[in-house]
């Protein structure tokens, strides 16, 4: 009795949200009509590029602010622009949202089928392999201009245009599905101070010609090539440790601007101001700020400790 009456609440509000989403994709086609909405009508694709990139990374920072009301917000922005696209195609003949919704469903259901077919992946590991074989065998017969391709190499699909932190992650995570992957952490760490070391050397070499521009230029993409090399690497290690590179880069980051805010403030309360201040006091007040953060962090851990 339970199970029905859980499955009739569903129903209902799937038709809700059903309803609801029609009625959105109503207004967009409205706005983009004869006598609709001046600016929405002029937008194309390549326009609404920009607000699309922006809205998906405001969707990012409203989970990392833990703020519900403006992740809520967030995300409707984020579908209106997906609702917008689709419209813009639709006009053209292309596809339109129907088709979108219909090829993410199949989607969704091929390549799970440990939930609606017979497979037996227990677990996130067996499930990200089958989700790789599955989407591999669906390009070796997808149609359209680059067919001819689709049996292309493994990470031809690695979107160019992710940012460089995310594509590295998402390089290294596809080819570790296929076993092309360090076994030890430890192995993982040394790697990371080995390409320390090689990015010191490169350094040391271009210090080393200050007056000959073509042994400088040489050696300055040297300290690129092996600087890109320890990104790589740092990289790695945060998903061997299954952290985020983006997220762990975003944390420190945020450290960074919450405590150099302090030592602005420090600064303005004794009169002064920042550019007017040597490094060392600067160094002084930002090595009082770490400490009283690192207690504070200490004393939190702490109070989370059983008794």
């Amino acid at each position: 009795m339970a199970d029905s009456k859980e499955s009739h609440s569903q129903a209902v509000g799937h038709q809700a949200s059903a309803i609801s989403f029609a009625r959105l994709c109503e207004i967009v086609a409205k706005l983009r009509a004869p006598g609709g909405c001046p600016w929405d009508r002029e937008q194309t694709h390549e326009s609404l590029l920009p607000t699309l990139i922006e809205e998906a990374y405001e969707v990012a920072g409203a989970v990392r602010s833990k703020d519900t009301a403006n992740f809520r917000e967030e995300l409707g922005d984020l579908l209106l622009l997906i609702v917008m696209h689709a419209q813009l195609a639709s006009e053209s003949d292309r596809f339109d949202i129907n088709g979108v919704l219909k090829d993410v469903t199949e989607k969704l259901i091929r390549r799970h089928p440990h939930v609606f077919g017979s497979s037996d992946a227990r677990d996130s590991g067996a499930v990200l392999k089958q989700w790789e074989s599955i989407k591999r065998a669906e390009k070796k017969h997808k149609p359209g201009p680059n067919a001819s391709d689709a049996a292309g190499h493994y990470l031809d699909d690695l979107p160019l245009a992710f940012p460089a932190l995310m594509r590295a992650q998402k390089a290294q995570s596809k080819v570790a599905r296929v076993n092309f992957d360090w076994t030890e952490l430890g192995d993982v760490v040394a790697k990371v101070e080995e390409e320390i070391q090689e990015l010191k050397q490169a350094i040391a070499k271009w210090h080393r010609h200050p007056a000959d521009a073509s042994r400088t230029e040489n050696a300055f993409h040297e300290v690129e090539d092996e600087t890109g090399d320890l990104l790589f690497a740092a990289v790695n290690l945060a998903r061997k440790c299954k952290l985020d590179a983006e997220r762990a880069l975003q944390g420190a980051t945020d450290k960074f601007v919450a405590r150099f805010n302090q030592l602005e403030d420090e600064l303005q309360s004794r009169g002064k101001k920042l550019g007017d201040v040597d490094l060392a006091e600067m160094d002084a007040v930002w090595e009082k700020i770490k400490k009283n953060d690192e207690a504070q962090m200490s004393n939190d851990e702490s109070m989370t400790k059983p008794e």
